[in-house]
Formats: structure tokens, sequence, C-alpha cells
């Protein structure tokens, strides 16, 4: 009987250790996307409304590996300055996980940022944008696809920015990311 035990015992603290106490990406957006201080969106590719024919067929594959954005954005208040650095520091601690590589870091007037993704190099599955500012918040911004290639997302960005598209259909977190 006591061998028994021993190994039920075993056995349960040998689960436990397995699960990771380390909160995932999906699981931080899920547990804010309800958060008043939080802005939570999940967006369509094609809000984007990019016209395939006005595409270089580099930018159309690119298009094409995109299935989604979740957006997630803490707009920081007067009131609410403590919560913002207890969730910016969630996030950073979050991804500074080894499952997430470094594509670069990013800094300007309007804050610091990093952008990092998800899978091989040539076949990215997600890209996460992470940028913060002191003054306003962060916004945290996962780009989910297949096989996404680096090169030709940000050829594809290159169109975004050529396009018309001024942030319709993102409601208050386009203000946001605005500024």
């Amino acid at each position: 009987m006591k061998k028994i035990v021993m190994v039920i015992a075993g056995v349960a603290l040998l689960a436990l250790s397995a699960c990771s106490s380390k909160q995932s990406l999906q699981e931080y957006y899920v547990n804010n996307s309800e958060n008043p201080n939080f802005i939570s969106l999940d967006v369509p590719t094609s809000i984007l409304n990019l016209q395939a024919e006005e595409l270089s067929e580099v930018q159309q594959t690119a298009l094409q590996s995109l299935k989604k954005l979740n957006l997630l954005a803490f707009r920081k208040t007067g009131e609410n300055g403590a919560e913002y650095e207890v969730e910016k520091a969630k996030v950073n601690a979050i991804l500074k996980n080894d499952d997430f590589v470094e594509l670069m870091k990013l800094n300007s007037q309007y804050g610091k940022g990093v952008i990092k993704y998800v899978g091989d190099e040539d076949a990215i599955d997600e890209v996460i944008i992470f940028g913060s500012s002191d003054d306003k918040g962060f916004a945290l911004i996962r780009v989910l696809g297949k096989d996404m290639n680096p090169a030709y997302i940000v050829q594809l960005m290159n169109a975004i920015q050529k396009s018309d598209y001024k942030g319709e259909g993102l409601g208050e977190i386009g203000e946001f990311l605005k500024g």
C-alpha cells in the first residue's frame, strides 16, 4: 500500500511539474480581453481592403498567408499608471520565452517596440508586434498566418502603406494606434 501511495504521489508530482506555470501570449489575450483598461479586437485580413489586381505576385502570396490579426492595447491614464507597469512587465516576460525569435527592435518618437515571430525562418506562423509609450500605453499585435515569409511580409507592409487604408473598421483601437 505504501508503494502505491508513493507511485501515485510521484506521478502527481511529475504531472504538476510538467505543466508550465508561465502564461502564454494567447492566455494573456484571453485574460485581458474583458479588462476595461484594454481594448481588444480580432481583425480578419479582409479589413485591409487591398485589391488583388493592384498587388504584385509576391504581395498576393503574402496576403494569402495571413489569417487574422489580434490586437490588444492598454490605454494608460493618470489613474492606472501602476497597472500599466505591471501589465507591461507581464508582456515582456512572456515575450522573453525562447519560442519567440526577435526580428527587430523599434525605437521612435512614439515609443519603443519589438517585432518577434514564432515558427521557422522561412515559414512563420505568428508575428508579434509589441510597442509601448510611457505616455499613451502599449499595443500588442499578433499577426496569425501559415508559412508567412518575412521578406513577403515586408512587401505587403509596403503595399499597405501605399494604399489608401486609413484604419477603417478598427474603431477605438485604430484611434489609439494613430496616437
